[in-house]
């Protein structure tokens, strides 16, 4: 069982920065502007030898129930109950507030053990609010500076004890060969991410509501679909880029465009009732330029009247919008009612192995005869081109490299013409496929 640590804290005390500092890497979201965090986000943390589990949480006020303030509250509570210990974060510089001594009230009362962390303690700006810190009663507080990393060695020991007493009592776990199938769901603002992250996973893990742009962080979730490991990214919804003005959704967006990055499967989530928009269709592109496997998901299927005419006419939408993924798969479900939503699983898995996949040398040059006998490649200035060879070089996605001594002068609406002929004799649909000319003879000739 892994050791678990959930910071907590009022808003802007610099939760997310010590939670980056912990996990060695920027992802967390963090600005001056308070209540950037609203989902609670896990991460792998170490200090010094120790490892744990790390959540960040949002800072909370109160707020009447049904609100987006009660709902990332709730997110809050529940990172405390998975918690073996918290870090109760207060700003030394601002001495402590009420809302501190509500959140010091809270965990007192879960029962959890309670480390108290002064942060932003460096300089003598901040002695005062060390010393106020005491009146908390949950100790005496750990001086640190989350942006400049001070302190680090006094956070160690206080953890130290708890993070040891529980190695000591967990059993070796088994590590998983090959690691976690990560899969990262994209789209718009409000096209119900989080809502279908929540019921593929069986629990309202990310926070939902009717309000656009909830979810602000890309956040990783571990999952175990049947016999496999997943890993979940939920991502902020990306508009068109002259309507991002905002600092704030900037962030957001380049955090979702890194969870592109990291993932090996990209699900993009389309508003069945308005598909294919502009914006839609960039998405779709920047996961083919990214050489990423695709799966395309029309969620608020059970909105659509005559489903039978509308699943023809966006089959044929997507073969003349999206011809660089020809082929791609397209799940349609419901994220609120919960229908077709078995089916999205194995078409990721699908596209993961049509992405993974490799093809042997020999064939691959049987079908370029093959090609090149059904249609010769056209003569330029006069002369002809020939193309000598073919091979795989490397899957994830499936690229090709072909050897002609005229390379540079083959007509690319040739070398579409032959990225098609791969995807129908190998069965690459829905894949990007790179295919690169080089200059130069066999060079397996001898």
């Amino acid at each position: 069982m892994t050791f678990t640590v959930a910071i907590v804290g009022r808003p802007n005390v610099g939760k997310s920065t010590l939670f980056n500092r912990l996990v060695g890497k920027r992802l967390a979201l963090v600005d001056d502007l308070p209540g950037v965090t609203r989902d609670r986000r896990e991460g792998q943390g170490r200090l010094g030898h120790l490892e744990f589990r790390l959540i960040d949480t949002a800072g909370f006020d109160e707020a009447p129930d049904g609100s987006l303030e009660a709902r990332m509250r709730a997110q809050t509570e529940a990172a405390i109950a998975e918690a073996d210990v918290c870090l109760l974060l207060v700003d030394a510089r601002a001495g402590v507030t009420p809302m501190d001594e509500h959140f010091a009230r809270l965990l007192r009362a879960s029962g959890k053990p309670v480390i108290l962390v002064a942060n932003k303690s460096e300089g003598r700006a901040g002695e005062p609010g060390v010393y106020e810190a005491f009146g908390l009663g949950l100790g005496e507080p750990v001086a640190i500076s989350a942006e400049h990393g001070e302190g680090m060695e006094d956070l160690h020991d206080a953890l130290a004890p708890y993070v040891e007493a529980a190695e000591t009592e967990a059993e070796p776990a088994a590590q998983e060969a090959g690691g976690p199938l990560k899969v990262a769901i994209i789209g718009r603002p409000n096209t119900g991410k989080s809502t279908l992250i929540n019921r593929l996973i069986g629990e309202e893990r990310m926070l939902t509501g009717p309000e656009a742009g909830i979810t602000r962080d890309a956040i990783a979730i571990r999952w175990q679909w049947q016999d496999r490991s997943v890993e979940l990214w939920d991502t902020a919804g990306v508009r068109r880029r002259a309507r991002v003005t905002d600092r704030l959704e900037k962030l957001s967006v380049a955090d979702t465009l890194r969870a592109v990055r990291f993932a090996e499967v990209v699900v993009v989530l389309l508003d069945a009732t308005q598909p294919f928009e502009k914006q839609d269709l960039q998405l779709v592109d920047l996961v083919a330029r990214e050489g990423r496997a695709l799966v395309l998901a029309l969620n608020k299927w059970d909105l659509v009247a005559d489903k039978r005419a509308r699943a023809a006419e966006l089959e044929e939408a997507a073969e003349r919008l999206l011809p660089q993924v020809r082929g791609v798969e397209m799940v349609r479900l419901s994220a609120l009612r919960g229908h077709g939503i078995d089916r999205l699983m194995p078409a990721v898995v699908r596209a993961h192995e049509t992405w993974n996949r490799r093809i042997g040398t020999g064939r691959l040059n049987r079908w370029l005869e093959d090609m090149i006998a059904r249609h010769p490649p056209p003569a330029v200035k006069g002369r002809r081109v020939r193309i000598r060879y073919i091979t795989q070089t490397t899957a994830r996605p499936p690229t090709f490299v072909a050897f002609s001594p005229r390379a540079d002068v083959l007509p690319e609406a040739y070398v579409r013409y032959l990225v098609n002929g791969l995807r129908e004799a190998f069965d690459l649909w829905g894949t990007p496929i790179r295919l690169h000319l080089r200059k130069g003879e066999n060079p397996y000739a001898d």
